[in-house]
C-alpha cells in the first residue's frame, strides 16, 4: 500500500484566492420618473422662457441692422453680422461708463463686504447683547427698495432739502466729484445687511466644538474670529463678492434716481443707463449689442475673480 503523494514548497501548485469575477451591478432603476419631471418641469420652463430665450433674442437682435430705401423709406432689419459690435467698441461714452463702475466697485465692494463681515462677527460673538435688535437693524435697509433708498438719500444730500444744510452746503455731495461716492453710500447702506446675512449663516454652520477647543487652548474672541471664523467663512465671502461684482456692472436704479438731483449724472453714466438710453432712441439693435458685451464682461470678470480666489485657497 503506497502513501498518497503530497507536494510541498516550491513544487506545490499555486493557489489563487480570487474567485469568479463579480457580476456587473445592475443599473438602478429610477423610480417615479414622472414625479421628477413634474417637479423639474416648472423651473425648466421658466428658466427657458425668462433666461435662455431672452439671451438668444438679444444675440439675434444684435446681429441685425436697419436699412432704409431713401431718406424717408420704410425701415427694414437685415442681417449685419458684427456691425453693431464694431459700433460698441467705438462708443466712447459706453466704455467710460464701464471704467466708472469698475472704479466704483474697486472702492465700494471691499468696504461693503468688510462691514458685512464685521457685523456678522459681532452678531456671532457671545459678548454682544441684544442680538435680535441688531440683526434686525442691520438687515432692515435691505427691505427698503433701491429706488426709495435712492430718493431718500438724494433728499439728504440735496443742499436745499436736506435737514443737514450746514453740511450739504459746504460739501457738494451731488457734484461731479462726489456724486459717484454718494451713490456708493446708498448701495452700501442697502446691501450690507443682505451680505451680512449670508456670512452670518455661514458662521452659524461652524461646529461649536472648534470654538470650545480654541477656548481650551487659551484663544480669546479676537483670535478665534481672526484664525477660525474668517478662514472658515471664506466661501461665503467669495460668493458675496461675486454677487457684488455682478451688481456693480448692472448699476441702474440708484444713478437713474440721482439724475433728478444732480446734473453730473448723465444718461450714459453707467453701462445699463447707456443701454436704456440707446434703446429709447430707439436703436434696439445697438442696445442689444451693448447688453451682450456687458454680459460677457460681467462673466469674464466674475470667472477671473473666482479662479484667482480658488488658486489662492489651494496654495
Amino acid at each position: 500500500m503506497t502513501a498518497p503523494v503530497t507536494t510541498t514548497g516550491a513544487s506545490a501548485a499555486p493557489r489563487t484566492s480570487a474567485g469568479p469575477s463579480p457580476a456587473p451591478r445592475p443599473r438602478r432603476r429610477v423610480q417615479h420618473p414622472g414625479a421628477i419631471i413634474a417637479f423639474v418641469a416648472p423651473f425648466g420652463l421658466l428658466y427657458l422662457l425668462f433666461y435662455v430665450v431672452p439671451i438668444g433674442y438679444a444675440i439675434y437682435q444684435s446681429l441685425l441692422v436697419v436699412e432704409r430705401e431713401g431718406t424717408f423709406g420704410e425701415a427694414t432689419e437685415v442681417f449685419g453680422g458684427l456691425t453693431q459690435y464694431a459700433l460698441v467698441f467705438q462708443n466712447e461714452p459706453f466704455w467710460t461708463s464701464v471704467g466708472r463702475v469698475l472704479a466704483f466697485g474697486v472702492v465700494q465692494v471691499p468696504i461693503m463686504l468688510g462691514l458685512a463681515l464685521l457685523f456678522a462677527l459681532l452678531l456671532d460673538s457671545p459678548l454682544l447683547r441684544g442680538k435680535k435688535f441688531f440683526r434686525l437693524a442691520f438687515f432692515v435697509p435691505y427691505a427698503v427698495p433701491g429706488v426709495i433708498a435712492a430718493i431718500m438719500w438724494g433728499f439728504l444730500f440735496s443742499p436745499n432739502l436736506s435737514p443737514f444744510q450746514e453740511l450739504t452746503r459746504n460739501v457738494d455731495f451731488l457734484g461731479a466729484d462726489l456724486v459717484l461716492w454718494s451713490i456708493a453710500n446708498v448701495v452700501t447702506w442697502v446691501f450690507v445687511g443682505y451680505n451680512m446675512l449670508i456670512i452670518y449663516s455661514s458662521l452659524l454652520a461652524i461646529p461649536a466644538e472648534i470654538y470650545e477647543a480654541a477656548v481650551l487652548d487659551g484663544a480669546g474672541q479676537g483670535r478665534i474670529a481672526w484664525s477660525i471664523k474668517i478662514p472658515l467663512v471664506r466661501p461665503a465671502l467669495i460668493l458675496t463678492a461675486i454677487f457684488s461684482i455682478i451688481g456693480t456692472l448692472q448699476l441702474l436704479a440708484e444713478p437713474q434716481v440721482f439724475r433728478s438731483f444732480s446734473s453730473a449724472v448723465t444718461s450714459t453714466y453707467t453701462p445699463n443707463m447707456t443701454i436704456y438710453a440707446t434703446s429709447s432712441i430707439p436703436n434696439v439693435n445697438l442696445a442689444a449689442a451693448f447688453s451682450v458685451v456687458l454680459a460677457l464682461a460681467t462673466f469674464i470678470l466674475s470667472f477671473t475673480f473666482l479662479r484667482i480666489t480658488r488658486k489662492k485657497a489651494e496654495a
